[in-house]
């Protein structure tokens, strides 16, 4: 039987480089890691554990129980049987990415003395175009929004607004729901958002957005408010803030009904605010502060979308295609 850990030392908690780590001790130890100190939303810490939590299954398949047993070869292996499984390149990326970060993690806190995983490569994401939801099918979306809160039902109002919002300004779902009234300036046509590793961006709206939010506030939001709903701007129907399946359910239902789109749900909204953008002739820059991503070459997966949709136009049009 392997010898017991050494107990952490009560100044730090850590353990001395090369000293055995149970993988449920380890995977408790970063979890308070990344909920306590990096910040992250519980359903991150959720899909990091959980990664974590296959990898280590197949390791102690092949006999492995410590964290300082592991091998490259043991990664290489369990992407191969990941790969062999059929699972899509993404998810093996995105799970060879999540071992990296975790081992070094556990090198900083000296569970283990070198990272095996240093030279671990993940093959190559696919890469795919995201659909987009041309202008003319969002009038259609947008007209029926407008005829079914003219009511002035609440939640037809409430619907409205955030479509816009996430139309208008290319939010996550996530910075929409956690929208709070402060973090509306009405006057100037923004909002503060905090995106993604806690990064706070401003984004500006247009005037449809700016109307859409002004009847939920005053015409809506009212009817829904409780005791529980705080500064929240989008709430539930119980009073509380809004949770971001609700949204995504209603967005989904909203273009499924348009009938000629493979686009869904709210992310689709932000793909198309980016290419929109594009086609109008936006900065490539202005449109990666907008969208908040840390990588020019995120954004960039847009002008693809924009040369894809050109030359589909030019084939069609031109006699000599």
């Amino acid at each position: 039987m392997a010898e017991q850990a050494e107990v952490p030392d009560s100044t730090d908690g850590r353990r001395r480089a090369g000293r055995t780590s149970d993988f449920d001790e380890a995977l408790e130890q970063y979890r308070l890691h990344l909920t306590a100190e990096r910040n992250r939303s519980s359903h991150t810490v959720r899909a990091y554990l959980t990664d974590l939590e296959l990898l280590f299954a197949f390791v102690q398949g092949q006999g492995i129980h410590r964290l300082d047993a592991l091998e490259l070869r043991h990664f290489r292996a369990w992407l191969g049987a990941l790969d062999a499984s059929g699972l899509a390149r993404s998810t093996i990326a995105r799970r060879a990415a999540t071992a990296r970060t975790f081992m070094e993690w556990a090198v900083r806190e000296e569970l283990i003395g070198a990272n095996p995983s240093l030279r671990l490569r993940a093959p190559k994401r696919e890469k795919t175009l995201p659909h987009v939801v041309g202008s003319g099918q969002l009038e259609t979306v947008f007209a029926f929004l407008t005829e079914a809160a003219v009511a002035g039902d609440a939640a037809a109002l409430q619907l409205k607004a955030m479509v816009e919002m996430l139309y208008g300004t290319g939010v996550r779902v996530g910075e929409l729901v956690g929208l709070d009234i402060d973090d509306l300036d009405t006057e100037r046509r923004t909002l503060r958002v905090l995106g993604k590793g806690d990064k706070e961006r401003t984004v500006p709206f247009g005037v449809p957005a700016a109307h859409a939010l002004d009847d939920w506030l005053r015409r809506g939001r009212p009817a829904f408010v409780t005791s529980a709903s705080g500064p929240a701007v989008f709430l539930g129907r119980r009073g509380g803030r809004i949770d971001q399946r609700t949204v995504r359910a209603g967005v989904r239902k909203l273009l499924a009904a348009l009938g000629d789109t493979a686009a869904s749900g709210p992310h689709a909204l932000r793909h198309s605010a980016a290419t929109h953008l594009l086609d109008g002739g936006a900065d490539l820059r202005a449109v990666q502060e907008i969208l908040g991503h840390s990588s020019l070459a995120t954004t960039q997966l847009y002008t693809h979308v924009s040369v894809d949709r050109l030359r589909r136009s030019y084939q069609q049009a031109h006699p000599r295609a």
